[in-house]
């Protein structure tokens, strides 16, 4: 697509779904007004590759909308993903022992855009151990973790997080305007941490999908 579509296309998207250009120019991590001079003054020509995956993944569009190559990218074939040989827990918290790669997995790479904003590079997939996430999560599911959405546009979701050394998985709610973060456990058999600085809080990357194996 022309760069000039797709900046009507970005312009059409924000209208219709009430966003405004200052909120999305933080989504990026860029100066407030990035995204209102690339649709009004056409700077930069071209939205940067790591920017464009983000903006699809937000509006849930195909890349080639704003501009990017989606035929290309498809005809690459699967993306594929390292399975880590490692734990975040869902308990008290578990030392990293190594990051060897015990299998991979295959994604589809247009199905993959809409899910992680991050690359290949970006993406890996660890178990949960432990119940402290249940019911949202088991001992022994498979959460693919992007780390390309641990920084910038920090929001409410779940994380992989290491504290104190240990790789954990907990859910994230952020208060924006007391600046701080809970640490929450969604089975209430387990403690959250209130009022924590996001400073001291070392973010691995955000759980975006889940898989495990029926039984």
């Amino acid at each position: 697509m022309a760069d000039g579509g797709a900046r009507a296309a970005l312009q059409r998207l924000i209208e219709e779904r009430g966003e405004d250009y200052a909120g999305l120019s933080r989504l990026l991590g860029r100066n407030p007004a990035y995204v209102q001079q690339f649709i009004k003054r056409g700077s930069p020509r071209r939205l940067a590759e790591e920017d464009r995956r983000r903006l699809a993944r937000y509006f849930g569009v195909e890349e080639a909308l704003l501009g990017g190559e989606a035929a290309a990218n498809d005809r690459a074939g699967p993306v594929i993903v390292p399975m880590l040989d490692v734990g975040a827990s869902a308990g008290a918290g578990a030392a990293v022992d190594g990051e060897r790669t015990r299998a991979h997995a295959a994604f589809d790479p247009t199905w993959l855009r809409k899910v992680a904003s991050g690359g290949a590079d970006k993406l890996s997939i660890i178990r949960v151990e432990g119940d402290s996430m249940a019911p949202t999560l088991a001992d022994g599911d498979e959460i693919l973790v992007d780390r390309a959405d641990a920084t910038g546009r920090l929001r409410d979701g779940i994380y992989v997080l290491r504290l104190d050394g240990a790789l954990m998985v907990k859910r994230l709610a952020f208060n924006p305007a007391a600046r701080t973060v809970t640490i929450r456990s969604d089975n209430p058999a387990y403690p959250s941490w209130a009022d924590c600085d996001p400073a001291k809080v070392e973010l691995v990357g955000r759980a975006v999908w889940v898989g495990r194996r029926l039984t």
